[in-house]
């Protein structure tokens, strides 16, 4: 009997833990700033038939199915909606299944809406919120995940209550009504989509920003106070977001002042949304919430082949004789064309490797792996050696390099059509101290860096994109070395040999959070094009120093981070 007892109560806490439980916040007439006006529920419950209003003030966490197998992480899912209701439905029913899946514990938060009168518009939603993170640490040890593992995924004005409770948790939003109060209500990490009402243009009255979140009275809003305990965060957002993106990365930028590893994904032509959420699992796995890291791997090792390549040629870019500003010291230049076996694409990318304008190689692990790749998906690459060690004063450090890069372009564009490919499809793409030349090659095409020889340099070197891996040099403060104040300072800013003139091309952007060269090189790029009118895409990746793909671990953006150069190329049309 005792036997069949506890086999029974073991079935009841497997039905428990499998089904959704809701449990309200507040005690019975403890709720602060209650009113008869406001509701809590999913909007596709409140606009059900027979919805009763005053049965449902009580604002709760929704638990969900527990994961088969916990790894110790528990996330509080929010919604947005405007603060006017919680209508993020699909998005709650994405986040728990994919969270799920990874040995995640969800809950969903449903806190009170509409937003309250006489009272800030996010403010009823904000003493949910921290009266909600304490009860989900209250309820750690029952259900089995680490107190000090919890965090939030909102979007919209869930972003924004996100970032209140990532960055707030040491401002009490109401005052102690019993012992659970008594739990410290701060979060261990934050994703953070979309987050609304960030700049200084909306966040007075919550609404979208009226000024694009420019303007050099336009900045991070006060509400936000990042205290001592401020945590991690993953932001993701549209580049054309009415609710403005710039709000993202004064966020990120606040976050690399106070030293907090954080990762930026910005989404070129995106309008308001939740983006890239694979990119939130990564940043997950490489803070250690996901399980331990993997080993890391050698990006040479993972690959090796030139097996998708059919045709090999290799070119010199300068008649005899006629190398501008030749130094006997530096190395000839040349490129080399790698056709791949199946053509899948007209376009050409152009690659080359960083070396602090020091040295550089076309078999580098800055080149030859992504070489390979592009190859396998039908690619033409071309590779390019340019001229090193940086040139004798008074020459910039670039000089010799950017007149290659130039002659190179108008060469492959002038065999282009020969070849079956298309000369006005051409992109470039360099790391680090390449990183910079193709900063130099994407907005100062129209500046010529030599004067002409022969009838190619008649020939435009424009190019149609551009791809920056962890740029150097691109700021103020790090001009010949590593970023001096880590580029954060409004008073580091761009390059002067950056023109950004009419044939500026866009870009995607990828750079380590804790880079000495500073991911802020390639962030304060991403904002000047998009003050151009120039939507770029951008990712950060936390904890990364430079060279963060060499070695990296699987299921971290620094594993995947060529995925992000195939996924951009096909979405500007480049591969199929």
């Amino acid at each position: 009997m005792k036997r069949f007892f506890t086999l029974f109560l073991c079935l009841c806490l497997s039905l428990v833990l499998t089904a959704r439980q809701r449990e309200y916040l507040w005690p019975k007439g403890k709720m602060p700033d209650a009113s008869d006006k406001q509701i809590a529920a999913m909007l596709s419950e409140a606009r059900a038939e027979g919805f009763q209003p005053e049965k449902n003030r009580q604002p709760y966490l929704e638990w969900l199915p527990a994961p088969e197998r916990p790894n110790g992480t528990c996330m509080i899912l929010i919604s947005g909606g405007g603060y006017n209701s919680t209508c993020d439905m699909s998005l709650i029913d994405l986040w728990s299944k994919e969270l799920t899946a990874v040995g995640v514990q969800c809950v969903n938060l449903v806190y009170r809406t509409p937003r309250p009168e006489g009272l800030p518009y996010y403010q009823t939603a904000w003493e949910d919120g921290q009266r909600a993170v304490r009860i989900v640490r209250g309820e750690a040890s029952a259900r089995g995940y680490d107190p000090e593992r919890i965090g939030v995924v909102g979007m919209s004005a869930g972003g924004h209550l996100s970032l209140l409770l990532a960055a707030n948790s040491q401002s009490p939003a109401y005052a102690r009504i019993d012992r659970t109060d008594d739990l410290p209500c701060h979060i261990n990490l934050a994703v953070v989509n979309a987050p609304a009402y960030v700049t200084t243009d909306a966040d007075a009255l919550g609404t979208k920003a009226s000024r694009e979140g420019y303007g050099a009275d336009v900045a991070l809003s006060k509400l936000f106070h990042f205290d001592r305990n401020t945590c991690p965060m993953s932001l993701h957002h549209g580049g054309i977001d009415p609710y403005s993106p710039n709000g993202s990365t004064q966020v990120y930028r606040q976050l690399r002042r106070m030293g907090i590893p954080a990762e930026l994904h910005l989404y070129p032509d995106k309008k308001h949304g939740a983006y890239g959420f694979d990119r939130a699992l990564e940043f997950m796995t490489q803070l250690g919430f996901l399980g331990p890291l993997a080993p890391e791997e050698d990006l040479d090792r993972r690959f090796p082949s030139d097996s998708d390549r059919a045709e090999y040629r290799k070119e010199t870019i300068w008649p005899e004789g006629r190398t501008p500003c030749f130094q006997e010291e530096q190395n000839v230049p040349y490129i080399e064309w790698h056709h791949p076996a199946v053509r899948r694409s007209d376009a050409i990318q152009i690659i080359y490797s960083g070396g602090s304008y020091v040295g550089n190689g076309p078999e580098w692990f800055e080149v030859a792996p992504v070489r390979r790749y592009l190859n396998s998906l039908g690619l033409t690459v071309v590779t390019l050696k340019y001229r090193t060690p940086r040139p004798a004063a008074p020459l910039a450090k670039h000089t010799t390099a950017w007149q290659d890069l130039q002659r190179a372009i108008r060469i492959v564009r002038s065999e282009a059509a020969g070849l079956g490919l298309n000369p006005d499809k051409i992109g470039i793409m360099g790391s680090s101290a390449g990183g910079h030349l193709t900063l130099m090659g994407v907005t100062s095409s129209r500046h010529n860096s030599y004067s002409p020889i022969d009838e190619i340099d008649r020939l435009p070197c424009k190019v149609q994109w551009g791809i920056g891996i962890y740029p150097a040099y691109a700021l103020t403060d790090g001009l010949e070395e590593n970023n001096s104040g880590g580029g954060n300072d409004d008073s580091a800013v761009l390059a002067p040999e950056f023109s950004f003139d009419l044939d500026t091309a866009p870009m995607l952007l990828i750079h380590g959070d804790a880079d000495k060269w500073a991911a802020m090189n390639s962030v304060k790029v991403w904002e000047k094009m998009r003050s151009m009118g120039i939507q770029c895409e951008l990712h950060t990746l936390a904890l990364r120093d430079h060279c963060f793909q060499h070695y990296a671990s699987p299921g971290t953006g620094s594993y995947t981070w060529m995925e992000r150069i195939s996924d951009y190329l096909k979405v500007r049309g480049i591969l199929p």
